[in-house]
């Protein structure tokens, strides 16, 4: 079982992931917001090739972390796909709802939205994720009650303990 100290420093390398991909997501909008700074122009192969790259950005770097976890033995390669899937769709889903807030209030309120809508599905899957971790346990104390009363009454069949 693990101690305290390693559930506590598995807990901030998790937050450091959810910090890089709002990052990474909110940086897709990067292009649009220097479009309307006027850094830079609507046109040309630097334009074109900064859209595509910023709207890869998320993807690209999501996959190498995990992929670097993978490498360096710290994560199975089922959770580390697994893992990557998940922040994906959610990099994702945050970059859609960022996409339609940017068509119709400007690229500068597309990245706090974006951002925001990451860390609500974070907290939405923890408590989710917390709910389905209790159930479980309530299920194994359960169990581990009935095959307690079953001992008991082979043991001592003219006592039976109730842990109700």
């Amino acid at each position: 079982m693990k101690t305290y100290a390693q559930i506590v420093r598995e807990y901030k390398k998790r937050r450091r992931d959810t910090v890089a991909d709002a990052i990474a997501a909110g940086l897709t909008y990067m292009d649009e917001l220097a479009v309307d700074a006027g850094v830079l122009e609507e046109t040309g192969l630097l334009q074109e090739l900064g859209g595509s790259v910023c709207g890869a950005l998320p993807f690209v770097s999501i996959a190498a972390m995990e992929g670097a976890k993978v490498l360096l033995g710290r994560k199975p390669g089922v959770t580390g796909l697994k893992d990557g899937a998940c922040r994906m769709v959610k990099t994702g889903a945050a970059m859609g709802v960022g996409s339609a807030v940017a068509s119709a209030a400007g690229p500068w309120a597309a990245i706090p939205v974006s951002v925001g809508v990451r860390v609500l599905f974070d907290r939405y899957r923890s408590a989710a994720l917390t709910g389905l971790r209790v159930r479980g346990r309530i299920d194994r104390l359960k169990e581990l009650n009935a095959f307690l009363r079953r001992e008991d009454a082979v043991n001592k069949p003219e006592a039976v303990v109730r842990l109700e």
